[in-house]
C-alpha cells in the first residue's frame, strides 16, 4: 500500500511508503510522528494544507517549531491505527472556537496577544501583527492564531461594549 506521504529533506521532498510513517496519540494527548525503522520524529499538530478544496487530503504535520515534518496527501493509505490517531487530531485542529467576549488585544513589536472568553471557555492567543481578522459575508471575523487555530466572531455586534471597544480596528 502506497501512502502518499511525502518526507522533507533538507532541500528536496521524497514519497515514502506505508509502512515509512505511523501515528500515534501518547499520554499526553499530542499526536506523535514515527518514521520509518522506528525513528521517533516527535510530537506534531496537523496543519491543512488545503481546507477548503481537499479538507481531509494534504496534511502537513509540523513539529513545535513550525517546521514540517511530514505531508500525508492521502490519509485512507494509512494504517488502521495511524488514521485513527491522525482524525482524531484532526477533529482537534479543525475546531473553530466562537469568540462571546473579547477581554484583552495587547500589540507588541511583531506580535498582537488575544485574551478571549469563548463558549468553549477563557483562551489566550496570538496573532502576527500583519495578520487581521478576515470578514466573513454574513458580517462576523475569522482569526486565525499563530498555531493555527481559528476563533470565530459570529457577530461582533452583538459582543458586549468593552468587546466591541477592542474590535473597532478590525471592524468596518
Amino acid at each position: 500500500m502506497d501512502t502518499r506521504v511525502v518526507r522533507r529533506a533538507e532541500t528536496a521532498a521524497a514519497s515514502a511508503p506505508a509502512g515509512m510513517l505511523t501515528l500515534e496519540i501518547r499520554p499526553d494527548g499530542r499526536l506523535w510522528a514515527v518514521q520509518g525503522g522506528g525513528e521517533d520524529a516527535g510530537p506534531v499538530w496537523v496543519r491543512r494544507s488545503f481546507p477548503w478544496s481537499e479538507p481531509s487530503r494534504f496534511l502537513s504535520l509540523r513539529d513545535d517549531d513550525d517546521q514540517e515534518v511530514a505531508l500525508v496527501q492521502e490519509p485512507a493509505e494509512l494504517d488502521a491505527a495511524s488514521r485513527h490517531a491522525l482524525e482524531q487530531a484532526m477533529r482537534e485542529a479543525g475546531f473553530v472556537l466562537e469568540v462571546t467576549r473579547v477581554l484583552e488585544i495587547e500589540e507588541e513589536i511583531e506580535i498582537r496577544h488575544w485574551r478571549v472568553e469563548t463558549r468553549q471557555g477563557p483562551r489566550s492567543f496570538q496573532t502576527r501583527l500583519d495578520d487581521w481578522p478576515r470578514a466573513l459575508p454574513h458580517g462576523g471575523l475569522l482569526i486565525r492564531d499563530v498555531a493555527g487555530d481559528l476563533y470565530l466572531v459570529a457577530n461582533p455586534a452583538a459582543l458586549d461594549r468593552n468587546s466591541r471597544a477592542l474590535l473597532w480596528a478590525f471592524v468596518d
